[in-house]
């Protein structure tokens, strides 16, 4: 009997359901489908051929046709697809075929992790934020299922910050506490999230939180307080020290001015002689000082931001003046102030070392400038004195002998031990008495040399005015005996005049004269005994005429103008005019 093609060839299973990992590598076997023909022969061998189900995407799967092995062509993606369903065709060699269908269920293997959205962030913040801020909103997703795609959140830092949930899968990162930019500028949160499959999968989220300033710090001063040192008679603006502050806070919150605060004058007066640079803080003295008025001084140096509102700080600053030697040493005792100097008493008898007196003197400088050493300068006799470098006492270095002067004069220089050293001298005198008894007289010497210097200065003085006084008559009396003898001498010139005049002018009306001259005639004083003669004129005579002599005619010193002829003078003087007639 030869077989037929009768019969279709059978699976075992009309449809199969089988699981797959997702995670299950390309080229795994999925699964073994099997059918059989009970033909024979080419009739009763089996090809298998796969079909993807209608409305999916290209299959994953392949089957071996001899086998009927289902394979992966590619890994599964539960996220994509839960079930595959696919078509396996058996056919015979004549021909006929059967279908079973298989169903794909991909089984989900935690293979994603979480996922988280930020929805808000802000920053920088405000150090002076109040706790409870939002600072940021994000939400979570897992695209696992079941504890896969269950997740937690948890923040590492939870001293200024914490996670608290929103609503369904959304949580909020909020402040918790104050924060303070000068003790942490900058915060760097981590948020990580975690599901709950095994192994657990996690990401994180990473928030940095600028933190940004506001004026809450106040300059500081790296000093509570300064001494600067400054020497006496200083040149003005002379560079001292300097203050500093600095601020925690930054930008026009940390920029620092200095100035002086005003003090309340029941603190202390006020200094104008210091000043302080607002932008360094350099202290400055303005003007020369003297120790000797001003020994120390303090201010207050305010140091100010530039914030709103501004924060200050203030640091007194002590400003101490060094002594320079610009004070002489001054003697106060022996008097030193012109008047006449008590004389020192000394016995004959003392022996060596007896104290005669003490120079006392004061320096206005201090420390070394003010330490007195005492010399002896000069001395009557120096080598019967001493002179002690310290005390300033003096002392006979020697018994008195017969030869020594009674009065002795003594200079005594006190240096002081300044650089350069400065020195006064104090003038003293001591009398060598044998006797105490007579002292008066010689107490009352130096004053009578005074009074008899000063009443010869007197009688100087006198003298001299009672001789200008006698000058001065002697000169006014002279000059009025002068004045009356010119007075006199000018009357008879006048009235010889006139005369000569009426007797020449009859002459000239008779024709006498040839021509008519005037002349001017001058006579000094003494020359009384003097003679002039006139030569004959030969030419017509003139009618009389005033001669000019050059003068004001109100000052009475115009003389008539007459012809005179030597022949109508000559029989009366011989032709000759004495001083007595003409002047």
């Amino acid at each position: 009997i030869l077989d037929v093609n009768d019969n279709v060839p059978e699976f075992r299973q009309e449809r199969y359901i089988v699981k797959v990992l997702e995670n299950m590598p390309e080229g795994s076997v999925v699964l073994t489908v099997q059918a059989t023909d009970q033909d024979a022969g080419v009739n009763g061998d089996i090809s298998y051929q796969l079909s993807q189900a209608v409305g999916q995407s290209d299959s994953a799967f392949i089957i071996d046709p001899i086998t009927g092995e289902i394979k992966l062509t590619k890994p599964l993606d539960f996220e994509e697809a839960e079930t595959h369903e696919l078509n396996v065709r058996a056919t015979d060699g004549g021909g006929l075929s059967a279908i079973c269908k298989v169903l794909v269920e991909v089984v989900d293997v935690n293979d994603n992790a979480p996922e988280l959205v930020v929805s808000s962030f802000s920053s920088p913040l405000p150090e002076n934020t109040v706790p409870g801020t939002v600072v940021a909103l994000f939400s979570v997703r897992d695209r696992d299922s079941g504890a896969n795609g269950q997740i937690s959140c948890a923040l590492e830092d939870q001293l200024f910050f914490s996670l608290r949930p929103a609503y369904k899968n959304y949580y909020e990162l909020v402040t918790v506490s104050a924060l303070d930019r000068e003790e942490t500028a900058q915060h760097i949160l981590s948020v990580t999230a975690a599901d709950a499959g095994s192994p657990p999968l996690t990401s994180t989220q990473t928030f940095t939180v600028d933190i940004s300033d506001v004026n809450d710090n106040a300059p500081v001063f790296n000093q509570t307080s300064y001494t600067m040192y400054v020497r006496e008679n200083n040149v003005p603006t002379v560079f001292v020290g300097a203050v500093s502050a600095a601020d925690a806070d930054v930008g026009l919150n940390a920029k620092v001015t200095y100035s002086l605060a005003p003090v309340q004058a029941a603190e202390r007066p006020w200094c104008s002689c210091i000043s302080v640079n607002s932008e360094n803080g350099h202290v400055f003295v303005l003007r020369p000082l003297d120790y000797e008025r001003l020994r120390q001084t303090e201010v207050t140096v305010s140091a100010s931001d530039a914030g709103s509102p501004p924060l200050r700080a203030n640091v007194t600053v002590r400003l101490v003046v060094l002594d320079e030697n610009d004070n002489a040493p001054l003697v106060l005792y022996p008097g030193q102030d012109g008047s006449p100097a008590s004389s020192e008493l000394v016995p004959v008898s003392a022996e060596a070392g007896y104290l005669i007196t003490k120079v006392v003197a004061v320096d206005a400088d201090s420390g070394q400038n003010s330490w007195l050493s005492y010399h002896l300068l000069r001395a009557t006799e120096p080598g019967l004195f001493t002179v002690g470098v310290q005390s300033g006492e003096v002392r006979l270095r020697r018994p008195v002998t017969d030869r020594d002067t009674v009065k002795q004069k003594l200079v005594v220089l006190v240096r002081d031990n300044g650089k350069p050293p400065l020195s006064a001298t104090a003038a003293l005198s001591a009398l060598l008495l044998k006797d105490f008894s007579d002292v008066r007289l010689p107490h009352s010497s130096p004053a009578t040399e005074d009074q008899g210097d000063s009443l010869t200065t007197y009688l100087i003085i006198s003298l001299v005015f009672v001789s200008l006084l006698f000058l001065i008559s002697t000169v006014a009396f002279v000059a009025r005996k002068v004045c009356k003898r010119k007075e006199l001498e000018a009357g008879h010139v006048l009235y010889g005049a006139d005369n000569l005049q009426s007797g020449l002018a009859d002459a000239a009306a008779a024709g006498t004269l040839p021509r008519a001259h005037c002349y001017e005639i001058s006579l000094t004083t003494g020359s009384g005994n003097s003679e002039f003669k006139f030569l004959r004129p030969i030419l017509p005579s003139l009618p009389p005429q005033h001669c000019a002599t050059g003068q004001d005619p109100d000052e009475g010193q115009d003389f008539p103008c007459v012809p005179v002829s030597t022949e109508d003078m000559a029989p009366d003087n011989g032709g000759t005019l004495s001083a007595g007639q003409f002047n």
